[in-house]
């Protein structure tokens, strides 16, 4: 899908034209095959290089090609799996040229909607430097707000598993973590860009949007801050409800255990009067009251052993 874009000067109105014009802006999302042939042949720019967004496994980078300047970046969005929703990141392709600037990813995201829905001030497809920071700052500002609800999410499971240890629980942690790493990986590498990005003289500077990028590199930075301190806090509370599990599994063992002594006692006992011996070699063997006296010497027995395990805290 393509849809083009582009603001007038004179009213400073964005809105969605037909065709590809002198200072518009190009969205394309999961664009087909005739769709970047189309793009690539009236722009002139390479076909690898509208597809490469399109690869989830792309890298972030910055290249400087002739007639234009592709970076890739990658962005958080949301994966729905079993009725939640879980974290990821994939590629965005913004290429600059003299004429246009042009987007390309696989799915609609949050942080170019808020371009076309009117949500980002100062924003004109003229000015195609800025319309790149305001970019990259609304990127970073996303990468933040996953990671607050990601924090969210952890704190809510946390309560749930100080109550009752489940094992879906801990999987959720576990999907939380992996996320964390996604973003770690991600954002490190778009640290790197955006580093190039602000030493590069491929894309045209200017100083009022100085601070802007300055702005962006500072978001990008405390994400990459939350998401090691966010990260660090998870696999810490895995490793302690890891524990927790362990030590309470000890404790059913141990209990276990000492059950097993205890009831052995009696069996012992009773086994010494279930051997083929004469009647008048045990003990109370032909006392009316022979069963009453043995069970109840075995009930004390019992008492005693309970009473020794609990002073080795072994009960």
């Amino acid at each position: 899908m393509i849809k083009i874009f582009k603001t007038h000067e004179d009213t400073g109105i964005t809105e969605q034209i037909d065709s590809i014009e002198r200072e518009s802006w190009v969205a394309m999302t999961a664009p087909s095959a005739t769709e970047i042939l189309k793009v690539s042949k009236e722009l002139g720019i390479d076909i690898d290089d509208l597809k490469a967004p399109l690869d989830e496994e792309e890298r972030s980078r910055l290249e400087k090609e002739e007639g234009y300047t592709l970076i890739l970046v990658d962005i958080p969005v949301i994966e729905r799996r079993n009725d939640k929703d879980w974290y990821e990141t994939i590629p965005l392709g913004i290429i600059l040229t003299e004429k246009v600037i042009i987007t390309v990813c696989l799915r609609e995201t949050q942080i170019l909607k808020q371009f076309t829905n009117g949500m980002v001030s100062d924003f004109c497809t003229y000015k195609k430097t800025r319309f790149v920071y305001q970019i990259l700052y609304n990127n970073a500002s996303l990468y933040l707000y996953y990671l607050r609800d990601i924090d969210k999410k952890s704190e809510e499971i946390e309560k749930i598993l100080l109550e009752e240890s489940r094992n879906q629980d801990l999987i959720q942690l576990y999907e939380l973590d992996k996320c964390l790493v996604y973003f770690t990986t991600s954002l490190k590498s778009n640290e790197v860009v955006m580093e190039k990005l602000l030493k590069t003289n491929s894309v045209r500077h200017y100083e009022e949007d100085e601070d802007l990028l300055e702005d962006v590199i500072i978001e990008n930075k405390q994400a990459m801050e939350m998401t090691h301190i966010y990260h660090n806090i998870l696999r810490s509370m895995m490793s302690l409800f890891g524990s927790v599990i362990d030590n309470n599994l000890n404790q059913i063992m141990k209990l276990l255990a000492a059950v097993t002594i205890v009831v052995e006692l009696p069996t012992l006992i009773g086994g010494f009067y279930g051997m083929n011996l004469l009647p008048e070699s045990m003990p109370f063997s032909t006392s009316p009251y022979g069963f009453a006296i043995i069970a109840a010497f075995s009930f004390v027995v019992c008492i005693f052993a309970v009473y020794i395990l609990k002073r080795k805290n072994l009960w």
